[in-house]
């Protein structure tokens, strides 16, 4: 497991950006915290990484929102950034086409994965993001499931501040 500690919001969003450059298309993230503990800021830092032109907020109310950006080797891609929040029931994931976006070669952000983790690829990246020592502060874990996310997580090492 991979740990960094952010001490203000700005750090967060830094570290989506930062994490920004090693992501590739069809990469899979799940982003899983209480309400408030950073999870669209963390989106918002990743969706500036990937040079996303439009304003990310969280979907919520919406359950998906597409963005169209660019991975760091210059390639156009989509963001699929999901919020299973406000869904209780399987059947909701098919209603908005969760696979097919999940599989389209984009980039999928996943707000509460927890959810349905039945329906998670087998290979992704768990983000679970908690409260640290002060008010500001954020401790953001990092669970590689697949050969593609340890790949990943040994990348984003440098701008670690704990790993295990």
């Amino acid at each position: 497991m991979l740990v960094f500690k952010a001490k203000s919001p700005d750090e967060t969003f830094t570290f989506g950006q930062n994490m920004a450059k090693s992501l590739l298309p069809g990469d899979v993230l799940c982003l899983s915290g209480n309400l408030g503990a950073g999870k669209t800021l963390l989106s918002q830092g990743i969706a500036d990484g990937l040079k996303v032109a439009d304003a990310v907020s969280s979907p919520t109310f919406t359950v998906l929102n597409v963005y169209e950006g660019v991975a760091g080797s210059g390639q156009e891609l989509s963001i699929y950034h999901f919020d299973l929040y406000r869904l209780d029931h399987p059947a909701e994931l098919a209603d908005i086409g969760f696979d097919h976006y999940v599989a389209a070669g984009g980039i999928a952000i996943i707000e509460w994965p927890e959810k349905f983790p039945e329906f998670l690829p087998e290979e992704h990246l768990w983000l679970t993001i908690e409260p640290g020592d002060c008010p500001n502060d954020r401790v953001i874990s990092l669970k590689a499931e697949g050969a593609r996310y340890t790949e990943l997580c040994e990348e984003l090492k440098q701008f670690a501040h704990t790993c295990y």
